[in-house]
């Protein structure tokens, strides 16, 4: 005799899923109010019982994203107290003042897929509090949401972003967290930019990922493998900046997930294989007001505004202070290697690749800059707030605009000396406060320290095993 089903968790069709998400994210884009949304999803969770768990998600000071599964029922009750132990996160609180709080940024609300992420769950983005409820210092999310949300109050701005993450598919799970008992990692496809089968690993892969992607709302516009073997790219929409940055972790989490369950691993190092081009996270950028796209000049120079060189000038200028916070990992400065295109050049360009930033070619409505010389394991907040903060603040130097355009200066290539570039930077230590410099400071020289001064042609274990995406505390704590 057939008998009901013990568990009933919710699972919503893809298309379903897209059109639900998407339509939360033209709230977001509309800028309704927190209370609004939050009344809203607090109800459906409330009426939806196939709903179990609810992941709420942060990012640390480097980057990371960290996610807590609340139960349903004791989120509904205790939304406004929530609270987490930050002392054993870098980055964050000492143990001596550990508790925080998180208040969840009901607006950034996510459908998952049941396939991927399993049944019965939720997602929600949440922001970083003092115990006092204050904002915390080291929360670059909102520090981000506060200062794009003081631009537009002050005169309509509105700041437009665009992520291209490039990573690597290598065979097996955990493959990074294994690299110092393999001493390398295996390609699963040596095909080359463009190419794949249908149905290969690779495309397997990147359509399933891709899907997932279009589910939760990204707009997607291309995939591809990439230039480098095994390595691969999806494409989507420009949004604005703080949505932007939010789909930046999402993406990996996506990546790394659907990979797992292929038992692969998605990998975002900078440069995990020598010899190979490596991964970047070439960023667009592009300011707004009302319907008008600021950075469009269809007389200026390379098509783009007054206000979009002055933005651009701004950037260059700072280039070297600001490269950790693009470049934030040992690993990173392999890539800042001119025989495989690299963007090391601080210098702007509408035509060569290896400049730092480039001025793609667009219209009145897709005029924009591209910021080429980030890493893809660089904290999106933070690289999104300080290139907004330089680009709109920065100081513009004492060289004439036309020689900071044309000139031949050269970014970093060892972490070390963008460590004493960051530290020395008085603007850097203006636009994030001396107590967040100093941590970030410090968090990045603990990683560098980990591994060997000199690059050298090999990579060596300890700047995969000690990189801070790599999320081995094992490994870690023994060091």
């Amino acid at each position: 005799m057939p008998t009901a089903p013990l568990r009933d968790f919710l699972e919503i069709p893809y298309d379903k899923l897209e059109e639900m998400n998407l339509a939360t994210k033209e709230a977001r884009l509309k800028r309704v109010s927190p209370g609004k949304m939050r009344e809203k999803h607090m109800k459906y969770l409330n009426d939806e019982k196939r709903i179990k768990a609810v992941t709420v998600c942060f990012a640390d000071l480097e980057g990371r994203l960290h996610m807590l599964d609340y139960d349903k029922k004791f989120l509904l009750k205790s939304a406004d107290n929530l609270t987490f132990d930050g002392s054993s996160i870098r980055g964050f609180s000492q143990q001596a003042e550990s508790d925080l709080r998180l208040a969840i940024d009901w607006p950034a609300f996510y459908w998952l897929p049941a396939d991927v992420f399993g049944p019965g769950k939720v997602l929600v983005f949440a922001d970083v509090l003092e115990k006092d409820g204050s904002p915390y210092v080291a929360d670059l999310r909102s520090r981000l949401k506060a200062y794009t949300e003081q631009l537009f109050k002050k005169n309509g701005t509105v700041i437009n972003a665009a992520n291209e993450i490039e990573g690597f598919l290598f065979k097996g799970q955990n493959a990074e967290r294994r690299y110092h008992e393999t001493g390398g990692f295996e390609f699963i496809s040596t095909g080359g930019y463009y190419h794949s089968l249908p149905g290969d690993t690779l495309r397997t892969f990147i359509d399933t990922a891709a899907e997932v992607q279009r589910a939760l709302g990204f707009s997607n516009e291309k995939d591809h493998p990439e230039v480098a073997p095994s390595q691969f790219e999806m494409n989507y929409s420009y949004t604005e900046a703080n949505i932007a940055a939010d789909q930046v972790l999402l993406y990996k989490l996506v990546c790394r997930q659907v990979a797992a369950r292929l038992d692969l691993t998605a990998s975002f190092l900078p440069k995990p294989v020598t010899g190979v081009n490596g991964n970047g996270m070439h960023t667009n950028i592009s300011i707004s007001k009302g319907a008008k796209n600021l950075f469009w000049d269809a007389k200026g120079q390379d098509q783009v505004s007054k206000s979009a060189w002055n933005f651009i000038e701004r950037i260059l200028a700072s280039g070297q202070e600001i490269c950790l916070t693009l470049n934030p990992s040992v690993n990173a400065y392999r890539r800042l290697d001119p025989h495989y295109e690299a963007p090391n050049q601080i210098k702007a360009s509408a035509v060569n690749r290896g400049a730092m930033v480039r001025i793609p070619i667009g219209n009145e409505k897709s005029a924009r800059i591209e910021v080429r010389s980030i890493a893809p394991d660089a904290n999106p907040y933070l690289a999104l707030y300080i290139l907004l903060r330089t680009g709109l603040e920065g100081p513009v130097g004492d060289e004439d605009a036309e020689t900071r355009r044309t000139r031949t200066k050269f970014l970093p290539d060892n972490v070390y000396d963008a460590i004493r570039l960051f530290k020395s930077s008085k603007f850097m230590t203006e636009v994030l406060g001396s107590d967040v410099h100093q941590r970030y400071v410090d968090v990045k020289a603990a990683s560098a320290d980990r591994c060997p001064r000199a690059l050298g042609s090999r990579i060596k274990a300890a700047e995969v095993m000690f990189h801070h995406e790599v999320t081995n505390q094992y490994l870690w704590g023994q060091f």
